[in-house]
């Protein structure tokens, strides 16, 4: 599959027919390498337990993402934005331990990492935001229910 045609089924998967979803289709991308990842570790390193962690973990993120998509909430979205982000940390953790058992190279470890670390800090700004925005709205209708009459 050629770059572009694999940008393409990122965004097809990802579009819907909405506005493209920079997280979703970093998310999408890297799920792909963490299943090219998991096949090799099965099939060349002969790894099966580290690397169905990887997997799901790793998987998991676009999964989650997907899901947020469909939020029903801000309160929806922000809770499947924040498991994205909880399994982006636990990929980044088995990608420690699979380089430092010898399962992959230090460059793999930093390419995979750096893709990891892109996608937390996207996801991180989104639930600061969402978050903040929940706040504010939070704080306004306490505000609206706090006001007196005036004479």
């Amino acid at each position: 599959m050629t770059n572009s045609a694999g940008q393409d089924r990122v965004r097809e998967a990802s579009s819907h027919g909405r506005k493209p979803n920079p997280a979703f289709e970093k998310a999408y991308a890297f799920a792909i390498r963490i299943v090219n990842a998991h096949r090799h570790l099965c099939d060349e390193k002969r790894e099966f337990v580290l690397s169905k962690q990887f997997l799901r973990s790793g998987t998991a993120i676009g999964a989650n993402l997907a899901e947020a998509n469909g939020a029903i909430s801000d309160a929806d979205l922000s809770a499947k934005v924040s498991i994205a982000y909880k399994e982006c940390q636990e990929t980044k953790y088995w990608l420690s331990l699979l380089k430092d058992t010898g399962y992959i190279t230090e460059g793999a470890f930093e390419s995979m990492h750096g893709d990891a670390d892109e996608i937390a800090r996207i996801l991180f700004s989104i639930l600061r935001k969402t978050r903040r925005i929940r706040t504010m709205n939070s704080d306004h209708e306490q505000s609206k229910g706090q006001r007196t009459e005036e004479p």
